[in-house]
């Protein structure tokens, strides 16, 4: 099994700044790619950000140039780091990882996700 555990969401003004993390754990031979999706409420989920374990990085249009996502491979964490947050950026993040388990098993894995409000 693996796990995925985020932290950092919360309510900011428009204009700040936030910081989300996230910890994969459990039976994990090595992690493809990372990142982060949203949902507001009555949308889809979208990417936001993803990085590989050779820190190429994927960024939606909508936030690049605020938003910068960063990974330690070694710890299997990443991170988003959220400038100049919109009210527009105001939505459900989830952490994603593509993983290799132990048993050699490629699973696609979610976290329960993290609300982050961006207040005008």
């Amino acid at each position: 099994q693996v796990q995925l555990v985020e932290s950092g969401g919360g309510l900011v003004q428009a204009g700040g700044s936030l910081r989300l993390s996230c910890a994969a754990s459990g039976s994990i031979f090595s992690i493809n790619a990372m990142g982060w999706y949203r949902q507001a409420p009555g949308k889809q989920r979208e990417l936001v950000a993803t990085i590989t374990s050779g820190a190429s990085t994927n960024v939606a249009n909508s936030v690049k140039g605020r938003f910068t996502i960063s990974r330690d491979n070694a710890k299997n964490t990443v991170s988003l780091q959220m400038n100049s947050l919109k009210p527009e950026d105001t939505a459900v993040y989830y952490c994603y990882a593509a993983v290799v388990t132990s048993a050699g098993r490629y699973l696609q894995v979610w976290g329960q996700g993290t609300l982050v409000t961006a207040s005008s």
